[in-house]
């Protein structure tokens, strides 16, 4: 899996490993962390393309992100692709779950899911919140999920 930051440079290191390295970096200068996770989703002719972000937060200090693209030709229903980005964000917070209890970093998952009943994605809500909330994580929807709904968005080439 190929991560970068959002100045384009590639990230080398595994994931895990540039994650507990920026946790480090910024604790070590006395900032206090919050990471958001989220993945949106755009279809482009055939492909369906999905971005995920680990989004830092730092608590009165702006924040950074990483962020990984993924194509597939995979067709999707609407509620599908919602539960496939919500399950990419739940993968990669689970393996970077460890780091933030180790380091006492809040974490929240955040789901590019409408909770107006108005909207289609709303369908996908219910099984997003108890999948999210099932693994353990806190669960954010839109208008509160910025990771998904703003900057994976913009990730999404």
């Amino acid at each position: 899996m190929r991560w970068r930051k959002f100045n384009g440079e590639n990230i080398v290191l595994p994931i895990k490993d540039a994650v507990e390295e920026a946790i480090k970096r910024e604790t070590a200068k006395g900032t206090k962390l919050k990471v958001c996770i989220g993945t949106d989703s755009q279809v482009k002719g055939e492909d369906t393309e999905f971005a995920t972000v680990i989004v830092f937060l730092r608590e009165h200090s702006g924040g950074f992100m990483y962020i990984h693209n993924e194509k597939t030709k995979q067709r999707y229903h609407l509620k599908e692709r919602m539960l496939t980005e919500v399950a990419k964000s739940i993968e990669i917070a689970y393996e970077l779950c460890p780091l933030f209890i180790e380091h006492h970093i809040e974490m929240e998952v955040h789901a590019d899911i409408n909770t107006n009943p108005m909207f289609k994605s709303n369908d996908a809500l219910r099984e997003a919140m108890g999948y999210i909330l099932g693994m353990g994580f806190a669960f954010k929807a839109k208008p509160d999920a910025f990771a998904s709904s703003c900057c994976a968005d913009k990730a999404v080439n």
